[in-house]
């Protein structure tokens, strides 16, 4: 290894998984440094996303939490971290190979199963205004902010009296916007804000598949607010500008305004799902941001599923041909764009329900993770050390003080 240029190792290193760079650390001090250092995190990941090689699927679903190699589906691994608790943890968005933690708003972390470090955001707590006693829906977002190369969270949490759904109707209930900014490891409060966001809160919008993630696309996070009659008269899309960090009404086709519409994200582009009754669905992309949408392709109701609630596609082949979907939040299958067929995408030893994300292969947040997550894990240790020497202790005390006589 030490007659191999480095140039060399490096262009081999940045073809490889990040799972497999984490074991190439103790090859040589200069292996080391190389994959610790930022700007081959940076490269690595940028050859990555262009070339499209090591995506994974993450599925998660009540008691679930794994990766799938998508060209190689038998290739499972559970997603074991340490904000694992007793209840279940929420999976809230997947950026550059980083996935959003959540126990609770005041427990939240970002992790990297390629890497297995984690990064706990600092607990903040919900500021209740007066009247407000307890926490109703909460929304998150997660991505990168490219201006200011910072990774960020959003949260929305509605705050609630004792009035019930009545007042709720009637009234509306305050909520507060907060922004984490992992290169700062600090939140901020994001105010004034749309009044079109309070009615993100209304107690309908929980039945949504997608609940309150916000969907991510040329630096911006958005949810959809659907139509309800009475309440609200048409469809709207509202952004969340990661770099600015305000919100706004995006624009789309005025033909869907009163359609059944969802969000998601093709190739790096905003789309739109448009649901005709439960019998196809179109989905619609916007290449250049804030510029026009067109119609790319249509999907039939598969005859191997019941219900067509719910369709959202994740990602091209490679040669363009299909389309991977995800629908019902139950089945992942190949819809072949040319002879309109269905292939079942079969995962080994996976039959339960699960949503789907897609997942790169990355070594961001480094190999050394959270500093304060790392002195845990060193102290955890030392206790769990210092446990055992007293076991022992106690073990050879009963050993040698007990012997009988005879």
């Amino acid at each position: 290894m030490a007659d191999v240029p480095m140039d060399i190792i490096t262009d081999l290193f940045l073809r490889l998984p990040a799972s497999t760079l984490v074991r190439c650390r103790v090859l040589s001090k200069p292996c080391f440094s190389l994959i610790d250092s930022p700007d081959f995190i940076s490269s690595h990941l940028h050859h990555t996303l262009q070339t499209g090689d090591h995506l994974m699927i993450l599925l998660r679903g009540p008691r679930l939490l794994v990766t799938v190699d998508l060209d190689s589906p038998d290739k499972v691994s559970d997603v074991e971290h340490p904000l694992k608790a007793g209840g279940l943890t929420e999976v809230f968005g997947s950026c550059n190979g980083l996935i959003g933690l959540s126990n609770s708003p005041t427990d939240m972390a970002l992790f990297n199963p390629s890497t297995r470090q984690i990064h706990r955001l600092p607990a903040e707590p919900v500021d209740f205004p007066e009247g407000s006693r307890t926490r109703g829906y909460v929304f998150y977002g997660f991505g990168y902010d490219s201006v200011n190369e910072d990774y960020k969270v959003v949260r929305m949490i509605q705050c609630k009296g004792g009035g019930g759904a009545a007042d709720e109707l009637v009234f509306g209930f305050p909520y507060e916007v907060k922004v984490f900014s992992l290169k700062k490891n600090t939140w901020k409060r994001i105010k004034p804000v749309l009044p079109a966001i309070q009615l993100l809160f209304y107690f309908y919008y929980h039945l949504l598949y997608r609940r309150g993630y916000g969907v991510l696309a040329c630096n911006s996070l958005h949810w959809v607010l659907p139509r309800r009659p009475g309440l609200i008269a048409f469809n709207t899309i509202i952004r969340f500008d990661l770099a600015t960090e305000e919100f706004e009404i995006l624009n789309f086709p005025e033909s869907l305004a009163h359609e059944n519409i969802d969000i998601g994200v093709l190739e790096g582009c905003l789309c739109l799902m448009c649901n005709h009754e439960f019998t196809s669905v179109d989905v619609w992309i916007m290449k250049e941001y804030k510029g026009s949408w067109s119609k790319v392709f249509s999907v039939p109701k598969p005859k191997s599923v019941e219900s067509f609630d719910f369709m959202r596609p994740l990602i091209y082949s490679k040669d363009r041909r299909k389309v991977l979907i995800e629908v019902n939040n139950a089945k992942l299958l190949w819809f072949d764009l040319e002879s309109k067929r269905f292939r079942t995408l079969r995962i080994k030893d996976c039959d339960s329900s699960y949503s789907a994300e897609l997942l790169v292969s990355s070594l961001v947040l480094g190999c050394k993770g959270d500093p304060s997550e790392a002195k845990r894990r060193r102290e955890r240790r030392a206790s769990e050390d210092k446990m055992m020497q007293q076991r022992n202790k106690r073990d050879d005390f009963l050993s040698k003080g007990f012997k009988l006589v005879l």
